[in-house]
């Protein structure tokens, strides 16, 4: 006999915890399934300013736990396993973990993006030993030195203010001479003494054997070369979907990310997706916890009208 769970959301972040409350508080058999630390993106964010309602002094880490901890408190069963395959048509979905294998009548996908690569040289080489890709993990390794900030939108000027808390400077490089994050966030930037920019500018090389000693950068415009000495270099030029698992079973647009209706439904009926893995113009907290709380409850209306399909218990060979 296997259990069979009314919904299974993969991915612990924003839009998971989302789907997880509202589908537990739905009186719906949840079990949410998260490789690794809840949060995703926004727990390595520092400050959430722009999330409604939060608490002066909002911190990533500290919203996820209010959300992780609300939604086990309506029902939500959480259990930590790396989902290595999945069978999403028919009427039960299979999700085969490396601990278990776990079946339910419907999927959420919220399994979130990771960070994109800038594509200088010695990049990965130099990963972790000077070149990050989150400025509330690793900070506090720069105290009273000199980094740059790679990128020209939201994260990354919000990231470049953090580190002003523990560097000595900050140095915001990018490729174009507007940036594309928020007006009042570019303005906060402009006004913070210990932030420098380098304009119409993409690295090319990192420099150091074993930690990063400083960074070759190139003029789009004139071609022309320069040297920048950092201690650290943080990037933040936008973020993949972790869709791998997807490929091929379910529809994707050509840079992988999941296509759904408003209702957060896939190609595939019972399954749906939320939050940053799904193709969508604005990824922040607030519309990944929106699509998770869509997703839940397209997924509870689907549930009830295809009841007859399903048994409590199935035995499965």
């Amino acid at each position: 006999m296997a259990h069979i769970y009314d919904t299974i959301i993969i991915g612990g972040g924003p839009a998971g915890l989302s789907a997880g409350l509202y589908a537990a508080r739905s009186k719906m058999d949840t079990l949410l399934i998260e490789k690794g630390k809840y949060g995703g993106q926004t727990a390595t964010t520092a400050e959430l300013e722009n999330y409604p309602g939060s608490m002066e002094e909002c911190t990533g880490p500290g919203l996820i736990e209010r959300m992780r901890k609300q939604a086990e408190e309506f029902g939500t069963e959480f259990v930590k396993d790396e989902i290595v395959e999945v069978e999403l048509e028919g009427n039960v979905k299979v999700v085969k973990g490396v601990k278990e294998t776990y079946y339910a009548k419907t999927i959420i996908i919220a399994t979130g993006a990771y960070p994109r690569l800038a594509g200088f040289e010695k990049e990965m080489e130099l990963r972790g030993r000077g070149v990050s890709y989150c400025a509330t993990c690793d900070a506090d390794f720069f105290t009273e030195l000199d980094v740059a900030v790679i990128g020209g939108g939201d994260s990354a000027l919000d990231e470049a203010i953090y580190l002003t808390k523990f560097a000595e400077s900050v140095t915001i490089i990018h490729r174009r001479d507007q940036f594309r994050a928020a007006k009042s966030i570019v303005e906060k930037a402009q006004a913070n003494p210990k932030i420098n920019f380098i304009y119409d500018s993409v690295v090319v090389e990192a420099k150091g054997d074993e930690i990063l000693e400083g960074l070759v950068l190139k003029n789009v415009k004139t071609g022309e070369l320069s040297d920048l000495t950092v201690d650290g270099c943080f990037v933040f030029v936008g973020y993949l979907p972790i869709t791998e698992l997807f490929k091929g079973k379910i529809e994707l647009t050509e840079r992988g990310d999941i296509i759904t209706d408003v209702e957060m439904r896939c190609s595939i009926p019972g399954v749906f997706a939320a939050g940053d893995v799904r193709d969508k113009s604005l990824r922040q907290v607030i519309t990944a916890a929106s699509d998770g709380a869509i997703a839940a409850t397209t997924a509870e209306k689907y549930i009830e009208a295809n009841e007859h399909l399903y048994a409590k218990e199935l035995v499965l060979s």
